[in-house]
């Protein structure tokens, strides 16, 4: 490796200013929810997508590794960190350029930098009627860098990467990759049909060290005539079992109409609505029980939320509706639909009770209108102080950033069988597991068929106490191998579990090697990245 003649190759080609040294590059990329360091070597600002062939041959030439991030916005998981120590950051954030869009078929394709709150002012400056592939983690986070990492949301394209019709890529030896449609059939063929001709490549790229994806294509699902939440409450936990197998009942029997279905234990809606009770804990430093039960009466929130979304025709969505209500008769409490215009309205009725009560009721129903605005496809941080629960410290800016702020967040994110004895083993493992490491229990299961659940669990610490860091990674651990042993894995991993992951495989493993060597038989484009 000769850093040196790189560092001055890139300056050439990029100009001075967009090359940092380590020491720049840690101070600009290195914080990180999950308390993890990395030895950088330096960082690379691109500023034009032309420009990255050469980057690559460059890195090549001097087998210097590069490690590419779209905004380093990846809380939980690693952040802006590279998955191995002494690489230089690849940094795309400033490529925000939306290279294409089918105004009449709702395709738009473009850069890695350009985040959810672009596409939704470039949706509403031209009245597009579109919606944007909104996930929980904010407007200023890469819509091309959640689909690589197969993210989801509840908006009508659950499956983001699924979305994806067309992708550009630079390999580590500085050549293109394009899809045989695009090459052959042209590119609008190419941006409206994602199964394309000859053998299926585009899924290599995503979860992999395999090219640097520069520009990618994704359908929009168009914004329907009416929108709509499915409020309702378990007010009992032993209805659990009974709502999941309703659930998937609702989801086989509406597809398309049905979004996708979300339930939330007291413990993960109490974090998104009431400060954490620092001076209540108990001996080990956890909420006891009967305080959880305290200010689940004082926001009237019941053991289980669940939170539901429709899409439709005004006269789909009305019989859906009537569907839903018969089909969780008996077991759901305070069903309600409603409209985000409608909690918007509630929000600034709330807004004006007076006293204790009143300021209650106002936090739990803000946070309601601003999830439904997620259901309309217009990104928030409605999720983001879920990461400062237990931070001692105020957001540091304007939009939130829970690396730079100091928190200390590892999401745990596994696939769970849509299964209602295995969802009960699950809920039992996770509650015994956390609490074991003095980790308080907030689970979600969000549906993301009517056969599985993506369950994702906040590991919520205080990141500047070592004890602390030290129980949240062992916390983290124990769920993994735990879950793995009962059936329940993870959909993606943080750069802390990646050596790990590629242990528990054999043949999957000695086929990806089998790419890399021969795509990158140097090793220099994201090394350790899921391998």
């Amino acid at each position: 490796m000769n850093s040196e003649a790189a560092m001055s190759d890139w300056a050439r080609l990029l100009g001075a200013s967009q090359v940092l040294d380590a020491r720049a590059a840690e101070l600009a990329y290195g914080a990180d929810t999950n308390g993890i360091t990395r030895r950088l070597h330096g960082a690379l600002q691109i500023l034009d997508s032309e420009l990255l062939p050469e980057v690559m041959r460059i890195a090549s030439r001097h087998k210097v590794p590069v490690y590419p991030i779209s905004t380093g916005k990846n809380w939980g998981y690693g952040s802006s960190l590279p998955a191995s120590n002494d690489c230089m950051i690849l940094d795309l954030s400033r490529l925000t350029r939306i290279v294409h869009f089918d105004a009449e078929l709702g395709v738009v394709t473009l850069e890695p930098g350009v985040t959810q709150g672009m596409l939704t002012d470039f949706l509403d400056q031209g009245a597009h009627p579109f919606l944007v592939p909104v996930t929980g983690a904010g407007p200023t986070v890469s819509l091309l860098g959640n689909a690589l990492e197969r993210g989801y949301g509840i908006t009508p394209y659950t499956d983001h990467f699924a979305a994806v019709t067309d992708l550009e890529a630079v390999l580590p030896d500085g050549s293109l990759y394009r899809t045989a449609m695009r090459e052959a059939g042209g590119e609008d063929l190419a941006r409206l049909f994602k199964g394309g001709i000859g053998p299926g490549s585009s899924g290599l790229f995503t979860q992999s060290g395999f090219g640097v994806v520069t520009r990618m294509s994704i359908a929009l699902a168009r914004r329907p005539e009416c929108i709509k939440a499915c409020l309702f409450s378990l007010k009992d936990d032993s209805l659990l079992e009974t709502a999941v197998e309703r659930i998937r009942g609702i989801l086989s029997r509406f597809p398309g109409i049905v979004g996708g279905i979300n339930l939330m234990n007291q413990h993960r809606v109490l974090a998104m609505s009431a400060p954490f009770p620092h001076d209540r804990l108990d001996a080990n430093g956890m909420i006891p029980a009967a305080v959880i039960s305290e200010l689940g009466k004082q926001y009237q929130i019941f053991p289980w939320t669940g939170f539901g979304t429709l899409y439709g025709s005004k006269r789909v969505v009305a019989a859906a509706q009537k569907e839903i209500r018969a089909a969780l008769s008996g077991v759901a409490s305070r069903l309600l639909f409603i409209s985000p215009e409608r909690a918007g309205t509630l929000a600034k009725v709330a807004g004006y009770i007076p006293g204790a009560g009143g300021q209650r009721l106002a936090r739990t129903v803000n946070t309601l209108a601003k999830s439904l605005q997620l259901v309309a496809g217009r990104p928030n941080e409605t999720a983001l102080p879920l990461a400062y629960w237990r931070n001692p410290h105020p957001p540091g800016g304007a939009l939130r950033n829970p690396a730079a702020d100091g928190c200390g967040l590892i999401w745990y994110p596994p696939l769970v069988p849509m299964r209602p004895a295995g969802v009960r083993s699950y809920v039992e493992m996770v509650k015994k597991i956390t609490q074991k490491h003095g980790i308080e229990p907030l689970i979600t299961l969000t549906s993301i068929s009517d056969r599985v659940f993506d369950s994702t669990v906040p590991i919520i610490f205080e990141k500047q106490k070592p004890e602390a860091q030290l129980a949240a990674d062992n916390c983290y651990q124990d769920l993994l191998e735990t879950g793995r042993q009962m059936g329940y894995f993870p959909y993606r991993v943080g750069i802390h579990s990646m050596q790990h992951l590629a242990s528990l495989q054999h043949h999957a493993r000695d086929f990806h090697g089998k790419l890399k060597n021969h795509l990158d038989p140097a090793n220099i484009l994201a090394p350790g990245r899921y391998s």
